[in-house]
């Protein structure tokens, strides 16, 4: 499974959002980091939204599909507890 981060260079949502995300040891999944300001369609629309998560799944091509952004608060066994019910 892949989980997509769009993010941007000093973020500290984002960075920690990051941070936590690697830390996960239980879950089997690939992150995979997009730098939003290195691509104008992303910039446009994610700006506002950062941090933001998505997993892609096939269905005949890769799809994918929004995960609900967790709270910063979120400890890393919390934020493996909403991945499981989406991954």
């Amino acid at each position: 499974m892949r989980i997509i981060l769009y993010s941007k260079p000093g973020c500290h949502l984002c960075e920690g959002l990051q941070e936590k995300l690697e830390q996960i040891k239980n879950l089997d999944f690939e992150l995979e980091v997009r730098d939003i300001t290195t691509r104008d369609d992303w910039f446009n629309a994610y700006q506002y939204e950062i941090p933001v998560l998505f997993r892609v799944v096939f269905e005949g091509e890769e799809v994918e599909q929004q995960i609900p952004r967790p709270s910063p608060r979120a400890t890393v066994q919390q934020l493996e507890l909403l991945l499981r019910k989406y991954l």
